[in-house]
């Protein structure tokens, strides 16, 4: 089971994350049928991706990173809300990254939304995300998200994270450092103890010995329906519709996140408009 842990550790002063995304990568290798080093590379980002969207605050709230890759071979989405529903595909990253731009786009629904971009400077995401905190939000963060993928199963998928709060004190900040030097291969200990077993290894000021803590349950889930789209299409106009249809015998509309395809034939479009 996915999991996601949002704590308050050290006195209050450090945001501790700690993530469990095993099933939530098989999903994506399952739904994409990725190699071994893709299905590593996007577990990555939908770790990332359902960590950010944790940390949303409103209930419109939405997070996405796109990854474009220097040489263009390789682009990269992944999206998700504040309920979890984690997406995202992957193309042409069969030999890795090489180099490329990171953007993060997030709309917590109160404002504009606030877009990021960072130069990727590894293939790793932990690295990568450290830089985009530290550039673009300004807030000093600490990143450990792994994923071992082996003939295509996900093995283990997942990450901790660690944010000082404002105020932190230098003695708890270089208690947050030292603590995060135990995560440096954070996939062995999720196969072995899982999240919750990370979780039950930090100290707390706790009755139970552990951290007090909100646990949630990230999955993987497209947001795209036959009904969305027939908006999309009401909104392209019967003239192209129709055009299409004579050429193609129907109108096609692949979704990317999920590798659906959905078809709508010259029935489907005339109902469409006709309001029925």
């Amino acid at each position: 089971m996915n999991k996601l842990y949002k704590s308050l550790i050290y006195e209050n002063q450090v945001s501790l994350s700690v993530l469990e995304t095993t099933a939530l990568v098989q999903d994506a290798i399952k739904i994409h049928g990725l190699n071994d080093v893709s299905a590593e590379i996007l577990g990555g980002f939908l770790t990332a991706t359902a960590y950010m969207a944790g940390c949303l605050k409103s209930p419109e709230g939405a997070v996405s990173i796109t990854v474009k890759s220097g040489d263009g071979s390789a682009t990269l989405s992944v999206s998700g809300d504040i309920n979890g529903n984690i997406r995202g595909y992957i193309e042409g990253a069969e030999g890795g990254l090489k180099g490329g731009t990171m953007t993060v786009i997030k709309d917590d629904g109160f404002f504009r939304p606030f877009v990021g971009v960072c130069e990727l400077k590894a293939p790793d995401v932990s690295e990568n995300l450290m830089q985009y905190f530290h550039q673009s939000e300004q807030i000093p963060t600490a990143v450990a998200i792994r994923v071992k993928v082996k003939d295509g199963v996900c093995k283990a998928a997942g990450g901790v994270i660690m944010q000082l709060m404002p105020g932190c004190s230098e003695e708890n900040s270089l208690k947050a450092e030292n603590r995060m030097q135990a995560f440096l291969n954070v996939d062995e200990l999720i196969g072995n103890v899982g999240a919750d077993g990370i979780m039950r290894d930090f100290a707390s000021d706790g009755p139970s010995g552990e951290p007090s803590a909100y646990l949630t349950f990230p999955r993987y889930k497209c947001n795209c329906s036959r009904k969305k789209l027939e908006a999309v299409l009401l909104s392209v106009g019967k003239t192209e519709l129709y055009d299409i249809l004579k050429e193609q015998g129907k109108v096609s509309v692949h979704c990317h996140y999920c590798n659906t395809d959905y078809n709508f034939f010259e029935k489907d479009i005339e109902k469409l408009f006709s309001g029925d």
